[in-house]
């Protein structure tokens, strides 16, 4: 018998009036559960006057209060290391991970039962089936097993599958890029820029990634822009699928399937997702960009409900896609950040719009945005650009080019453009920090 499409078929094909009878039905027993367990959300909702009782709709969802990271730092601040949020004494705990601290904040820190760390599987597992992945795989993993929960979900979820895993914690990117080749690896995990700098070290020892037996690459950690993706698949020859979860949740809520809809769907059997303008909290239409916000079912052990997570998304139909899944799309997966925007002279400048320029040529092999202010504290941005040390010729052109072509896309704001020295900008494995802001305050 042929196998399912679906990792899930009985949630993931649905329909959606099952689908959202059944989130209304979990949304009400997990508030409850929050109620009892967790004396920070015991205080919330006595404090907004609201409990599971009052929620009769999904749209009561809107009753309820907004949980951010802000409140979650300050209760681990007042009473380290993990505040009253758990529902369970900490001896119950079988896994501990915290934020990566790409943001130079006091990372978060999160602790998962047995049971949930089934479920965190269990979520990779959707979107893994979904792009492809068989028992007959052999799924090489390119990022350090620490602290900062990455993939760790992910290993899990291939070997539930029956897939052959290969981790990769110790390992440098010259010896990962051959095993990759060695072993007949036929899917690569890592960030989409380590994915990146995988295939430039594959090129500088003349290993042919395109012709290996790689045929899926998939992606989290940081958003990949269509460019991004685009080169991805032409540097490994294989297809590329964009995730994205976040260690808040402790697994992914989005995945793209094996039809590259050009967005990602939504586990909304385990998941809701709300998309909310930023400024009024008010939810946003189909095509619309707005604020993500995520009620997570499955971490027992930190509930997750109504979390403000500064990401922007646009939200389309399910049947924008011809896979058959009910879960909805994020068009373009994670657009950017709220918080992560520029205001440079009086325009908007978003980096995730800068790498969509820059991506665009092979020829760069890394980037960096610098913002600094002048003496009278006049804005300036440039981007610094590393090229591949085998394109020789025409610099000076190519960079005149991609002048032209920010300065077109960002409504005549002059950008500077320059040349960095080759292996000057800083290589990332986890989560890319390419934006530097020295602008004084």
């Amino acid at each position: 018998m042929a196998m399912s499409e679906y990792w899930n078929p009985k949630f993931e094909a649905c329909s959606k009036e099952d689908l959202r009878r059944l989130q209304l039905t979990k949304l009400k027993c997990h508030v409850a559960w929050a109620m009892e367990k967790s004396p920070f959300h015991r205080r919330l909702y006595e404090g907004a006057g609201v409990s599971a009782d009052d929620i009769k709709t999904l749209d009561d969802i809107g009753k309820l209060p907004f949980m951010d990271r802000a409140k979650w730092m300050k209760i681990q601040a007042d009473e380290p290391p993990f505040g009253d949020l758990l529902t369970a004494p900490r001896e119950q705990a079988i896994r501990y991970h915290l934020t990566s601290g790409t943001s130079g904040r006091q990372p978060l820190r999160v602790l998962d039962s047995p049971k949930d760390w089934q479920w965190i599987s269990e979520c990779w597992a959707y979107g893994f089936w979904g792009f492809g992945v068989r028992p007959h795989d052999t799924v090489f993993f390119a990022f350090s097993y620490g602290s900062f929960i990455g993939f760790w979900g992910a290993h899990y979820c291939c070997e539930k599958i029956g897939a052959l895993v290969i981790p990769s914690g110790n390992m440098t990117t010259e010896n990962r890029v051959r095993q990759i080749v060695e072993m007949e690896v036929t899917t690569v995990c890592a960030t989409p820029t380590y994915a990146i700098r995988l295939a430039i070290e594959a090129e500088k020892q003349g290993l042919d990634l395109v012709g290996s037996a790689v045929n899926k690459l998939i992606v989290s950690g940081e958003p990949v822009v269509g460019a991004t993706k685009k080169l991805l698949e032409e540097k490994w020859g294989a297809k590329c699928a964009d995730t994205a979860g976040m260690t808040e949740i402790g697994t992914i809520m989005m995945f793209e399937c094996s039809h590259q809809p050009g967005g990602a769907h939504l586990i909304e059997d385990h998941f809701i997702e709300e998309v909310l303008d930023p400024e009024t909290g008010e939810p946003v239409g189909y095509g619309e960009i707005g604020e993500r916000v995520v009620t997570s079912f499955g971490r027992g052990f930190i509930p997750l409900i109504r979390y403000r997570t500064s990401d922007l998304v646009k939200k389309v139909p399910h049947d924008t896609c011809g896979c058959g899944r009910n879960g909805d799309i994020y068009e373009g997966g994670i657009l950017g950040r709220v918080d992560n925007m520029l205001l440079i002279r009086g325009t908007n400048v978003y980096p995730r719009a800068i790498e969509e320029i820059v991506r665009e040529y092979g020829e760069i092999e890394e980037f960096q945005i610098h913002v600094w202010n002048t003496e009278n504290l006049v804005d300036e941005i440039t981007v610094r650009l590393e090229f591949n040390p085998s394109k020789k010729d025409g610099r000076s052109e190519l960079m005149t080019t991609i002048a032209a072509d920010l300065k077109r896309n960002h409504e005549g704001l002059r950008i500077n453009v320059e040349e960095a020295p080759e292996g000057a900008l800083p290589r990332f494995e986890l989560k890319a920090k390419r934006l530097l802001d020295e602008r004084k305050k």
